[in-house]
């Protein structure tokens, strides 16, 4: 069994997911703005409460996966951000891969949190999986996360459709970290 770890950045703290997040993680899936791009339709409490244990159990498995995202200032729970293998019936297979992914409440957008927290995680990934090859896949309408994801060196290898929605796919080639993560700090959870 992994221990979550806790990583800390200047407005951030990535951590494990606890019970009492699963209201705001349903309040996240199941809104519009959020899911637009994650197959469009929002998800059902039974949806997120399958996605919320999903997320929670791959850290078992394979040692890693998301983490909840927590303003460091009010303690608010703003999203997830890690990584998955969730055999995805896609081609090229991304299976066996570290696939990133994030997501963030509407009231984080705008501000670079996503590329806060998708910085710490990659630097964690790269230090404790440093030969697993990152991947992500984006909805090609999907402008902002396309931009975090070209921010952190992942460039764009095929697109398909996935779900009924025209994706492209991506694969990380690590460059130096961002500033974002100068100051992070990560601890195992006690």
């Amino acid at each position: 069994m992994y221990s979550v770890p806790i990583i800390e950045t200047d407005r951030l703290i990535l951590r494990p997911y606890r019970r009492d997040d699963f209201p705001s993680y349903a309040a996240l899936f199941g809104d519009a703005e959020v899911i637009r791009y994650v197959g469009g339709v929002p998800f059902t409490r039974e949806q997120s409460w399958t996605r919320f244990l999903r997320q929670v159990g791959m850290w078992h498995y394979f040692g890693f996966g998301f983490f909840a995202i927590q303003d460091r200032e009010t303690g608010t729970f703003l999203g997830e951000a890690g990584f998955h293998d969730v055999h995805r019936a896609i081609t090229p297979s991304l299976e066996g891969t570290m696939e990133t992914g994030w997501a963030l409440s509407p009231k984080a957008h705008g501000r670079g949190l996503a590329t806060e927290a998708v910085s710490a995680a990659l630097k964690w990934a790269d230090q404790q999986f440093p030969t697993l090859r990152k991947t992500c896949i984006i909805d090609i309408g999907n402008h902002a996360s396309i931009r975090v994801a070209e921010k952190h060196g992942f460039q764009e290898f095929w697109r398909t459709t996935y779900h009924g929605n025209h994706v492209i796919m991506f694969e990380r080639h690590q460059k130096a970290s961002t500033s974002t993560t100068r100051n992070m700090r990560a601890h195992a959870e006690t």
